[in-house]
This record gives structure tokens, C-alpha cells and sequence, in this order.
């Protein structure tokens, strides 16, 4: 793909949820055997960079057609460490291109993060940190979750406030652990209010593990201070990501209603989508239109991810 110049005022930003994006090499501190070339995945310093290629080739597509360049703004989940993103970012086509990386390391269990990229021409970092998510499981004992990593920064010189998530997994049921997601938005929602600023632009993304009508993502609308198109891109038969047949849209950006204006020097929303192009879809067999994953169960199928990307189109005034 060559790089081209900006066809308009358009920019991308973008969400992607990598599914398990390790490295090879079996860390101590965490739960990453499964992830190591002896472990139950076999995975291997081959496997992890043939990931990475195709990883770097989804990103670099992601609202492509509507602005004729990557996205400027990319949050991401399942990212092991910093070293996996450096590898990542190394990869042609996102190498041409200038991008820097946030990513503070989480007490999740198995050791996945989140992180935020961005490209420095377009995006700069003011300040950045980990929010802790400090919930329970049912017997008492600490859930040791994904933190909110929180980036304040400028945008094309607007000062925006972004908040990147992989909030806890429906694994023990989607009831029973509904409370840990609804903890996770009363955690958004009280750091927006420490903001304290009418005016502010708030991005909230992310895997919420939650469709666009749970009580979760209500909190968070019941503000008043957020749109949520994602509710209009719903739908029973595609979504981001599959389970047993099923479509869901877990992943989605939140975005606050000052990016509804139109005064010089901001950015207000122009369209919500998934991005999946055939590239990113099982061509044939079960699975055909689903996300071409990296795995089903311990067999290997050498995808992308088992989620879909979202993104979000800007105009720049």
C-alpha cells in the first residue's frame, strides 16, 4: 500500500482487540505458558511474527477508504507488553508511518494489556496512567482485571481525553458478572467528573464485553454527556466479533457530545462502523463471514483476530 496524502479533513480512530497478541518467550510473573513454543498453543517466534505482519497490514486499512491513510488514533486489547507493540509498529505497512505507543502493564492474570496508539504528526500525549479496576469475584477474592489506561492528549491541537478498555469477561456468566462491568463505567464516569470540564472531548473505547444496550454502557449514557452510534450499527447478523453462532458488538468508542459541533480548530463524528473487509473474514467452511481468528481451541489457523476492528470517522474544521 503507498502512502498517499489526505484526500480531505477526515481522520480515523479506531479500536482493535488483537486476541492474545504474545510474544514466545514464557514470563514468570504471568499465566502466558499456553503461549510458549512447548505450551498448549505451540506458539513460536514464527507464529507470533506472521501475526504481527497481518496484524500491521488490518491496522494500516482501517478507515482507509474514507480518508486514504491509517487511523491516527488506535486503542488496542490483548497486547502482552510493550515489546510485542514495538514489533508490531516495525511492520511494514505501519513502519512508513509515525507512530508512538502508550501501554502501562496490568495485574491481569494472564499479563494482557491494553494500549493506545497514535501517529505524532497528528496526535500528541499530554499525560497518560493506569486507572485501577478494584473489583471482587463472588467468594471475596480480588478479580485481578485490566487496568483503564487513560491518555490525555491533543488532536490535531484539541485537547481530548481518551479512555481505553478491556473490561472483565462474561467466562462466569453474563449475569452474575454484570456488577464488575457496571464498576468498571462508575470508574469512567467518576474520573470524567474529577476532569471537571463542561467543554472536555471524551473518547471512552474499547472490548466492553457488553452490547451497546447493557447496563453497563447505560451508566455511562445516563451522564448525559456521551452519543452512542453504536446502537444504530447493532445488529443479528454481523457485529465484531462471534460466539457459537452469535453476533455481538463488544467493541465500541463512546463518544462525547462536543464531537457534535462544527467550530474551527474541532472535530465532530461523522460515521460508526466494523471494519471487516474479506481480508479480515473465514472465506469458506463454518466460519465463512466470521473474524479469521489465530486459533480455535488449540488448533492453529494462523488469522488475524477473533474480533473485528471499530472505527470512527472525523472531520477536522
Amino acid at each position: 500500500m503507498s502512502k498517499k496524502p489526505p484526500h480531505s479533513n477526515h481522520c480515523t480512530v479506531a479500536f482493535y482487540n488483537l486476541e492474545n497478541f504474545f510474544d514466545a518467550v514464557n514470563d514468570p510473573d504471568t499465566l502466558d505458558d499456553d503461549f510458549t513454543p512447548k505450551g498448549f498453543k505451540k506458539w513460536t517466534q514464527r507464529r507470533f511474527e506472521k501475526k504481527s505482519r497481518k496484524l500491521a497490514k488490518a491496522i494500516s486499512r482501517i478507515g482507509w477508504d474514507e480518508t486514504h491513510r491509517p487511523p491516527v488514533i488506535v486503542g488496542v486489547a490483548e497486547v502482552e507488553n510493550h515489546q510485542v507493540i514495538e514489533w508490531l509498529l516495525g511492520q511494514k505497512p505501519l513502519s512508513e508511518w509515525a507512530y508512538g505507543f502508550v501501554h502501562v502493564d496490568s495485574p491481569d492474570e494472564r499479563g494482557i494489556d491494553t494500549a493506545l496508539l497514535y501517529d505524532k504528526g497528528h496526535f500528541e500525549v499530554l499525560e497518560a496512567e493506569a486507572i485501577p479496576l478494584l473489583i471482587d469475584n463472588v467468594n471475596g477474592e480480588r478479580d485481578l482485571t485490566r487496568d483503564i489506561l487513560y491518555v490525555k492528549g491533543r488532536l490535531h491541537g484539541e485537547k481530548v481525553h481518551v479512555f481505553v478498555n478491556h473490561w472483565p469477561s462474561r467466562r462466569d456468566g453474563a449475569d452474575e458478572t454484570q456488577y464488575k462491568r457496571i464498576e468498571a463505567a462508575q470508574v469512567i464516569i467518576n474520573k470524567i467528573i474529577d476532569i471537571d470540564d463542561e467543554e472536555a472531548n471524551f473518547i471512552v473505547m474499547g472490548d466492553f464485553n457488553d452490547d451497546p444496550n447493557a447496563p453497563s454502557i447505560d451508566l455511562m449514557m445516563q451522564t448525559g454527556k456521551f452519543i452512542n452510534p453504536w446502537r444504530k450499527v447493532l445488529s443479528p447478523i454481523s457485529g465484531s466479533a462471534n460466539y457459537k453462532g452469535k453476533w455481538s458488538l463488544f467493541d465500541q468508542i463512546l463518544l462525547s457530545h462536543s464531537f457534535l459541533n462544527h467550530q474551527p480548530g474541532t472535530h465532530s463524528f461523522v460515521k460508526a462502523a466494523v471494519f471487516s473487509p474479506r481480508l479480515l473474514k473465514e472465506w469458506k467452511g463454518p466460519y465463512q463471514g466470521k473474524p479469521f481468528r489465530t486459533f480455535v481451541g488449540r488448533k492453529y489457523l494462523g488469522g488475524y483476530s477473533d474480533h473485528f476492528p471499530v472505527y470512527v470517522i472525523f472531520k477536522q474544521h
